[in-house]
C-alpha cells in the first residue's frame, strides 16, 4: 500500500470492470445455491414482476399504460409511478416480461443486470476519486450485497435496487463532469434515470447527492463555476422528472399518501450506534420493523474489513485527499443523518431504506483512503488497533442480539483470521492479491447470511411460472372482486401455493391475465380502501362483504352494482359459513367441484343473469337519462345521452383527479358519488348528446414541458461544454486533456 496516486491505465480500468462484473455474477450464483428464489421474494413476486408482465402486454398493443379502471385503486399507473412509464430501461423490461415464462428467472436476470450497473457505478466513483483499480473493484463488488441491499433491495424492493444503480452511475458521471473529464450528457442521463424510476427515495437522494457534490467541489476547487454547471444539469434532470411525479403529487388528496407531517415511532429508523457493527456478518441490529424491535437480518452490515481497515490508513497524510473527497464525506454524513429518522417525514417514511447509500458512501471513502493513504508502517500497532476495533464491533453486536453472542464471537474470530491472511498478502504479494482475497472472502459471508435466513421471512411463495399458474387457476371471465385476508393464508398452511390455485393477492391476477379488483398498491384510493377495508396487498377485512353488498343511498344500488362486478370470491377461512346463508338478491352460490381448490379455499358468488361488465361500457347507473356507450377504452368513455328533464350518469370509475367531461363540446364538472364513483350531471333538454368522459394524468402538460425544457437545457450545456473544450484546445494546442492525476490530487 502506498499514498501515491497512480492513475489507472485504460487496460487496468477495463480489467477491473471485468473483475467487478465477474464477482457480481459469482455472488449471484452463490446466493442461488443457498436459495434459488431469493430474488423472487415479497414485493418482487407480489408486485413488481406481475406489473412488468401486465404493462408489457399493454405496451405490445402500441399504447402507453395509463388508467385501468377495473383494477380500481391500484389501476392508476401514472400515479403509482413505480411502473417506470418514462424510464426507457424499465419500459424495455416491461416489454420483454410477457415472453419470459419463468418469473423467478425474469426477476433474477433483471436484478443481476442492475446489480452489475450498480457495482460498475461504484467502481467508476472510486476511480474518479483517485483510487487504483484493485481498490475500486473491491468497493464495486461489495456494494450490491451490503446488508440492507441484500435482504431488502435484492430480495424484495427491486425499484430501490434500480434507483441505486442509476444513482451510482450518476455520481460517477457528475464527478467526471465537475472535474472536466466528461460532458454533461452522461450526468444528465443517469440523474434522469434515477429520478424516473418512480421510487421517490432515489429521486430524493439524487437531489441530496447533487447538493453534496456541488458543495464538495467548491471546497475542492475554490470555484463555484463547475458546481453551478452541475447544478444546472441536475435541474434539467429534475425538470424531466416532473412527468413522473406530478400525477402522484396532484392526486395525493384522494390517496393514502397525503402529508402526514413529521412523526417518529422508530419504525425502520437506524440509530448511528448500529453502524458500529457494520463489520460483523451475524450482527442483528436493534431496528424496529415488522419483526419486532430487532431485525432478523444483518441489515447494517457493510463489509467485514471496512472498520478494521481504518487502522491501516495513514491519517497524517489524509489531509492531502480531504478536499477532493469532500463531496463524498458530506454525502456520507447526510445519509447517516437521514437514516436516523424521523420515521415519517410528510409522505416519506422508513428512513432505514437509505442504508444502502450509507454503505455505498462508506465503501467509496474507505477504499479510496486505503488506495491513496494505506500503509503498513508500524504494522504491529496497527494490527492491534484493528483487533480492538473488531472487539468493539463484536460487543456492539452482542448488545443488540445477545442470544447470538457465540455466533458473533465465531465471526469475529473469522474476521481476525482472514485479516491476518490479508496482511500477509499485503506484505508478500501486493495489492492485487489483497483485493482478490477481499472480494473472494465476501462469497462465504453472503452464503452464510442467505442460508441462515432461508426461506426469506417475507416470501409469498407465489408460483414461479406463468404457464403453471394459469393452468392451475380457474378461468374467471369478467370482473372479479375477492374478499380475503392474506394473513389467514400465512397462519394456517405451510404450502400457500395450493391457495394460489383459487385466491389472488397482490398483483398475482395480472400474471394470470385475469381482471380482478384486488391488486398491489402503495398509493391507494383512500375512500374506496376505507369502504372495503382493503389493504395494499388486496386483502380485506371480514366486514368487507357487508360493505360490498350495502346500498349506496343516493342511487339505491349496491356497491358491487356500481362497480359492475361480475363475481365475488370469498375466502372460506374468512367466511366459513357464507354459502349456508341465502345469496344476495340477483346472485347465486356457485358449486365448485369436490376436492378442487375452489371447494377448499373459496366460496363464490356469481350474478344470476350473467356478467354485467361490458354490457353498456362502464355505465353503472343512470337517473333521468337514457345513456348508450358508443366507444370505450381505459381512459375514455364516449356516450350518447338523452334527458328531457335532466339527470345523471354514474360510471364504474373512481373519480381520480384528471377527469374532464365534455357534452357536445361544452365542459361539464365531474361529480362524485359517495366520494368514490365518477358521475356526470346531464342538463335538461339534452337530445342525442355526445358525452365524452376522458382522463389524462394531472400535470401531464407541465410534465411534458418540463421534459422538453430538461432535454433542451442538457443539450445547451453540452454545446457549451464542447465550445469551451475547443476554445481550450486552441489556446493550449499541445494539451489535449487535463491529466487524471492532476485532477484527483488536491
Amino acid at each position: 500500500m502506498t499514498s501515491a496516486v497512480e492513475p489507472a491505465t485504460r487496460r487496468q480500468r477495463r480489467m477491473g470492470g471485468v473483475a467487478v462484473t465477474a464477482m457480481v455474477t459469482a455472488t449471484y450464483l452463490v446466493i442461488l445455491t443457498a436459495d434459488d428464489r431469493w430474488f423472487y421474494t415479497d414485493d418482487t413476486e407480489s408486485g413488481a414482476v406481475p406489473n412488468w408482465i401486465f404493462l408489457g402486454r399493454i405496451l405490445r398493443t402500441g399504447q402507453l399504460p395509463s388508467l385501468v379502471p377495473e383494477q380500481w385503486m391500484a389501476g392508476n399507473y401514472p400515479v403509482e409511478g413505480q411502473g417506470g412509464l418514462w424510464n426507457p430501461p424499465q419500459l424495455l423490461v416491461n416489454l420483454l416480461a410477457p415472453s419470459v415464462d419463468n418469473m423467478v428467472l425474469l426477476a433474477t436476470g433483471v436484478k443481476w443486470a442492475f446489480s452489475v450497473v450498480l457495482a460498475l457505478g461504484v467502481y467508476r466513483i472510486c476511480l474518479e476519486y483517485g483510487a487504483r483499480a484493485p481498490w475500486a473493484a473491491v468497493a464495486g463488488a461489495a456494494v450490491p450485497f451490503t446488508g440492507f441491499a441484500l435482504f431488502y433491495d435484492q430480495a424484495t424492493w427491486v425499484t430501490a435496487l434500480t434507483g441505486s444503480a442509476w444513482l451510482a452511475q450518476a455520481w460517477a458521471s457528475s464527478l467526471r463532469y465537475l472535474r472536466g473529464r466528461s460532458g454533461p450528457l452522461p450526468a444528465f442521463a443517469f440523474l434522469y434515470l434515477a429520478i424516473s424510476v418512480g421510487y421517490v427515495f432515489p429521486a430524493l437522494v439524487a437531489g441530496i447527492l447533487t447538493g453534496c457534490l456541488v458543495i464538495g467541489e467548491r471546497i475542492h476547487r475554490h470555484s463555484w463555476r463547475p458546481s453551478l454547471r452541475l447544478a444546472v444539469v441536475a435541474g434539467c434532470a429534475a425538470a424531466g422528472g416532473l412527468i413522473t411525479y406530478l400525477p402522484g403529487v396532484l392526486s395525493s388528496s384522494v390517496t393514502w399518501r397525503s402529508d402526514q407531517g413529521f412523526q417518529n415511532d422508530n419504525f425502520l429508523t437506524a440509530p448511528w450506534s448500529d453502524t458500529l457493527n457494520s463489520g460483523i456478518p451475524s450482527a442483528l441490529p436493534g431496528i424496529e420493523a415488522w419483526f419486532g424491535e430487532v431485525q432478523p437480518f444483518p441489515v447494517t452490515y457493510i463489509a467485514w474489513f471496512v472498520v478494521p481497515a481504518l487502522a491501516f490508513v495513514d491519517w497524517k497524510t489524509v489531509h492531502r485527499s480531504a478536499r477532493s473527497l469532500a463531496g463524498a464525506l458530506i454525502f456520507l454524513v447526510a445519509m447517516l443523518m437521514a437514516t436516523a429518522g424521523p420515521s415519517v417525514m410528510g409522505p416519506l417514511r422508513w428512513p432505514a431504506r437509505l442504508l444502502p447509500m450509507v454503505a455505498l458512501a462508506t465503501l467509496v471513502v474507505v477504499c479510496v483512503l486505503l488506495s491513496r493513504h494505506g500503509t503498513l508502517r508500524g504494522i504491529r500497532v496497527r494490527a492491534g488497533a484493528a483487533a480492538t476495533l473488531v472487539l468493539l464491533m463484536t460487543l456492539r453486536s452482542g448488545s443488540s442480539s445477545p442470544e447470538f453472542m457465540n455466533r458473533h464471537l465465531l465471526w469475529a474470530g473469522a474476521v481476525l483470521l482472514v485479516g491476518a491472511v490479508v496482511l500477509w498478502a499485503a506484505l508478500r504479494a501486493g495489492e492485487r492479491a489483497v483485493a482478490t482475497i477481499l472480494m473472494l472472502s465476501a462469497l462465504p459471508v453472503v452464503y452464510f447470511q442467505v442460508a441462515s435466513t432461508t426461506p426469506h421471512p417475507l416470501a409469498w411463495d407465489l408460483p414461479a411460472r406463468q404457464s403453471v399458474a394459469k393452468a392451475n387457476f380457474p378461468d374467471r371471465p369478467g370482473t372479479t372482486l375477492q374478499l380475503a385476508d392474506r394473513e389467514l393464508v400465512l397462519s394456517w398452511t405451510a404450502n400457500p401455493e395450493g391457495v394460489y390455485r383459487s385466491l389472488v393477492f397482490g398483483n398475482f391476477a395480472k400474471s394470470l391475465d385475469e381482471t380482478y379488483v384486488n391488486a398491489y398498491t402503495p398509493i391507494g384510493f383512500e375512500e374506496f380502501a376505507f369502504h372495503l377495508c382493503m389493504r395494499h396487498d388486496g386483502s380485506s377485512c371480514a366486514d368487507a362483504f357487508a360493505a360490498a353488498f350495502a346500498t349506496e343511498p343516493s342511487t339505491d344500488r349496491t356497491y358491487v352494482d356500481l362497480m359492475l362486478v361480475d363475481r365475488v370470491v370469498l375466502q372460506r377461512r374468512q367466511y366459513p359459513d357464507a354459502d349456508s346463508e341465502p345469496a344476495p338478491p340477483g346472485w347465486r352460490w356457485v358449486q365448485s367441484p369436490p376436492g378442487s381448490a375452489d371447494a377448499v379455499d373459496a366460496v363464490i358468488l356469481e350474478r344470476i343473469d350473467g356478467p354485467v361488465s361490458g354490457r353498456n361500457g362502464r355505465i353503472s347507473f343512470t337517473e333521468g337519462v337514457t345513456a348508450t356507450t358508443v366507444a370505450e377504452d381505459y381512459a375514455t368513455s364516449r356516450i350518447r345521452v338523452d334527458s328531457a328533464d335532466g339527470g345523471r350518469v354514474v360510471l364504474a370509475r373512481l373519480n381520480w383527479p384528471g377527469y374532464t367531461v365534455m357534452l357536445d363540446g361544452r365542459s361539464l364538472e365531474p361529480r362524485s358519488v359517495d366520494e368514490m364513483f365518477l358521475a356526470v350531471d346531464i342538463p335538461a333538454g339534452t337530445e342525442a348528446g355526445d358525452l365524452v368522459v376522458s382522463w389524462t394524468p394531472p400535470g401531464q402538460g407541465v410534465g411534458f414541458a418540463g421534459l422538453g425544457l430538461g432535454l433542451a437545457g442538457a443539450a445547451t450545456m453540452q454545446l457549451l461544454y464542447l465550445r469551451d473544450r475547443r476554445k481550450a484546445r486552441r489556446e493550449r494546442p499541445d494539451e489535449t486533456a487535463v491529466p487524471v492525476a492532476a485532477a484527483t490530487v488536491s
